[in-house]
């Protein structure tokens, strides 16, 4: 008798999946396309409501039956093998979505906020994103560009990867100062001081507490599925997040280019867990709740954004005391509204940001004198030699900045202020080892002595 062998690639809902049937009875009297229909109305009458993508066929010839007959084609004995790929699939719907449940369950106890399943594609952003290259809008962070080819899909973090799980975790914590003033510490640092983003006022690195979590994550899924190979990574892979983000579900990218989500604001980290199997996926967030509102591009003080929904690094307060490594352009020095790491103007303004719930992990909290805390003393940052800085800053995000950028950003604001009582400071720092700080701190002595 001959036998088709069938590659059936098919959705249900948002999820696409592929199995293999073998139809027997499907011969010269059934066509190929007699046999889709059958197939399909198995789905439908067994409310699968699954919508066929392709069907692939493969005629091959069996041996003669035991008696050596030719059973007769027009039997329906493929319906046997009809309600099999239709069990199959159910089987693999009913895994795959237990499977995703007990993953976001796990999540949530491991401190995650929200999370979000999606395929693993290329995201539709892709071509913006290399656009903004191409205009320049990356500045020195010439690491985009090198890798602008393995953003163009997952598999260049993942080999294999099917699906992402999208994770949040909010950073968003209460401030010291009552609810009328929540948010005075940030807008007006007192002379002499520098503000610190919030997502690095806590004790760690969120790298490196959010990599323990995923990989306590990465742990439970190996116990569900042995076979199955697993990433994690948290902002330093070439992944779009956020464009992730939005198709899994958790949100829409404002016109700051944040993620935001109605309930959690903006206050928060992304974390992705890449799979090379399909789980069941998320619908995407398909709306935009900024609207007619343009408060976080009226706010930015350097007029980082040239139009919404884009950012030009060049002029962005965090890239520049954070990521630029070399002296500030001119035009850019006093600009910077007190900011000495990072800034959260564009957050602080947003009104999705109000009336946020407060981040559950305590290790994002600034409830320790050997903190970071913002506002952040810029003078005292003179007296510290390299050893001492690294003792008080290697396990917080302003390691990245490394001494010679934090001090290169405490003496712009130094001189920026005016601040007459830092000259000892300055002087000191004048006469630095790093020729970046020597250079920051001369002009900041300018500044403050009126002769620049």
């Amino acid at each position: 008798m001959e036998v088709m062998i069938a590659w059936v690639t098919a959705t249900h809902g948002p999820r696409r999946l592929t199995v293999q049937t073998s139809c027997k009875g499907f011969g010269r009297k059934h066509s190929i396309e007699h046999a889709n229909q059958r197939i399909q109305k198995c789905f439908d009458e067994r409310g699968m409501h699954v919508h066929f993508v392709e069907v692939v066929w493969f005629r091959v010839r069996s041996r003669a039956t035991t008696n050596g007959t030719e059973p007769n084609p027009s039997v329906s004995a493929g319906s046997i093998q009809e309600q099999a790929l239709v069990l199959a699939i159910s089987n693999e719907i009913a895994v795959n979505e237990q499977v995703t449940s007990d993953l976001k369950r796990a999540a949530n106890e491991l401190g995650f906020e929200l999370v979000g399943v999606c395929p693993a594609v290329t995201p539709s952003g892709y071509h913006r994103f290399l656009e903004w290259i191409e205009l320049g809008y990356g500045g020195e962070m010439h690491y985009l560009a090198d890798r602008a080819e393995a953003y163009r899909h997952p598999s260049g973090v993942l080999d294999g990867a099917k699906s992402i799980v999208m994770l949040v975790m909010s950073y968003h914590t209460e401030v010291d100062t009552p609810k009328e003033e929540a948010n005075s510490d940030e807008k007006d640092a007192p002379a002499g001081t520098g503000k610190i983003a919030r997502y690095a006022w806590g004790e760690v690195d969120y790298h490196d507490l959010i990599h323990r979590r995923l990989k306590q994550l990465k742990s439970r899924v190996g116990e569900w599925l042995p076979e199955t190979s697993v990433r994690g990574v948290v902002d330093t892979a070439p992944l779009l997040e956020r464009e992730f983000a939005q198709l899994a579900g958790l949100g829409w990218i404002g016109k700051n280019t944040l993620l935001l989500n109605k309930q959690y604001g903006s206050y928060f980290f992304l974390a992705s867990l890449l799979l090379d199997v399909e789980l069941d996926y998320d619908d995407p967030f398909d709306a935009d709740h900024c609207g007619t509102c343009t408060a976080c591009l009226d706010a930015c003080p350097t007029n980082a954004f040239p139009q919404p929904y884009v950012m030009d690094a060049r002029r962005c307060i965090s890239y520049l005391t954070i990521e630029f490594r070399d002296e500030i352009p001119a035009d850019l020095r006093g600009t910077w509204d007190d900011w000495l790491f990072g800034c959260d103007v564009c957050q602080e303004v947003c009104p999705w940001n109000r009336d946020i719930p407060l981040s559950s992990e305590p290790s994002f909290r600034r409830d320790n004198e050997a903190q970071p805390n913002s506002p952040l003393d810029l003078a005292e940052l003179f007296y510290m030699d390299d050893d001492q800085f690294r003792e008080r800053f290697r396990k917080t995000p302003l390691w990245r900045s490394k001494r010679r950028g934090i001090l290169r950003n405490a003496a712009l604001l130094l001189g920026s202020q005016k601040f007459e009582p830092a000259t000892t400071a300055l002087e000191r720092g004048a006469q630095d080892s790093e020729p970046l700080v020597r250079e920051s701190c001369v002009w900041a002595l300018k500044q403050i002595r009126n002769t620049g």
